[in-house]
């Protein structure tokens, strides 16, 4: 896996992943940025979010249950000195789909949690990894 990370102007940065996605990083203001674009650490807890919704998405269908909809929101604290790593992320995971199995989700929740979300697994080595979730109808 390979990304190139390349400054645009200021704080602000152009990141390509090897897939040839890009994405703008910008440092906040107070050192130089100009707010237009996320934060280094805000997508390191977005990609913490995509990468355990994928992986309960996936294991979800491969269930058989109707789902509809995922959404997980991601709330992290960080330590007050440098390095400033994660310290605790909670991730609140909003299901939403058709007589949803509340075993097969917390499952899925588990599964990935523990065994299939590198970034969410890599994450735990610094940060207290708690999950919950809710189940709605469509």
């Amino acid at each position: 896996m390979k990304a190139r990370v390349k400054l645009v102007e200021g704080m602000t940065f152009v990141a390509e992943s090897g897939s040839g996605h890009a994405v703008v990083m910008d440092a906040s203001p107070d050192v130089g940025g100009r707010d237009l674009g996320a934060r280094p650490m805000e997508m390191v807890l977005m990609g913490a979010g995509g990468c355990s919704a994928i992986d309960v998405v996936h294991i979800l269908r491969k269930a058989r249950q109707d789902l509809v909809d995922c959404v997980v929101e991601v709330e992290a604290e960080r330590a007050a000195e440098d390095p400033k790593v994660f310290t605790r992320i909670h991730m609140h995971y909003v299901v939403t789909g058709r007589g949803l199995n509340p075993a097969q989700v917390e499952r899925a929740i588990r599964l990935s949690k523990e065994k299939y979300c590198s970034a969410t697994i890599m994450l735990a080595q610094t940060a207290e990894v708690t999950a919950d979730f809710e189940i709605r109808e469509p």
